[in-house]
């Protein structure tokens, strides 16, 4: 389906981890003001739960006059949350890139942006990639959420086939089959890419 689960986690994954991107910088910013903003964010976003983020979004907003899409709310949710978490990920793995190669970038001339994009990133990414398989893992697992505001996606698409023959157990292992088939192309896609992001781990 063109709107099914694996689009709408494509899509949300992305732009979550555009977010994250955002919000960890934000995190490690001098600026108290900024980084305190990040640190909200995160705040809220880990401690509330999914379901209730989609509620918002989707049932809440428009009593404000804010009327959205299912299918971009349940987009607009997975975002949000993914940046959340992600975001702390990040954050980490930046930091945990030695102090030496920001140094020796700063040695043959490079500015911060430059050093971060070229050096810091490349390495911190290697770090990051497991954590944020798993993220991306529990998303696909998460998007069964988005049948509560109308979605169709595998989930809702199974209650919908189920509902007039009565077949739940059978439909159902089909969808958590599906699920599971989508998991573990992910989790290969996972190691292949870590592979080759062996280059980038300093000696």
């Amino acid at each position: 389906m063109v709107k099914g689960t694996v689009p709408l986690t494509a899509v949300s994954f992305v732009l979550g981890l555009v977010v994250a991107l955002v919000v960890a910088l934000m995190r490690l910013s001098p600026l108290w003001p900024v980084s305190a903003i990040a640190r909200f964010y995160v705040s809220v976003i880990r401690g509330t739960p999914l379901l209730v983020q989609l509620f918002i979004i989707f049932y809440g907003l428009p009593s404000l006059g804010a009327t959205i899409d299912p299918w971009p709310s349940a987009c607009l949710a997975f975002t949000l949350n993914v940046g959340g978490y992600a975001s702390e990920i990040i954050r980490a793995a930046i930091v945990s890139v030695p102090r030496g190669q920001w140094e020796a970038a700063q040695t043959v001339g490079m500015n911060h942006p430059t050093a971060l994009r070229r050096i810091i990133l490349p390495q911190a990414t290697r770090v990051a990639v497991p954590p944020l398989s798993n993220t991306l893992i529990s998303l696909v697992k998460d998007t069964s959420l988005a049948s509560s505001i109308l979605v169709t996606e595998t989930f809702r698409k199974a209650q919908e086939l189920a509902a007039p023959t009565y077949e739940f157990f059978t439909l159902y292992m089909v969808a958590a089959a599906y699920y599971w088939v989508v998991c573990l192309v992910l989790s290969f896609a996972q190691t292949r890419f870590e592979s080759r992001l062996d280059r980038y781990v300093a000696s």
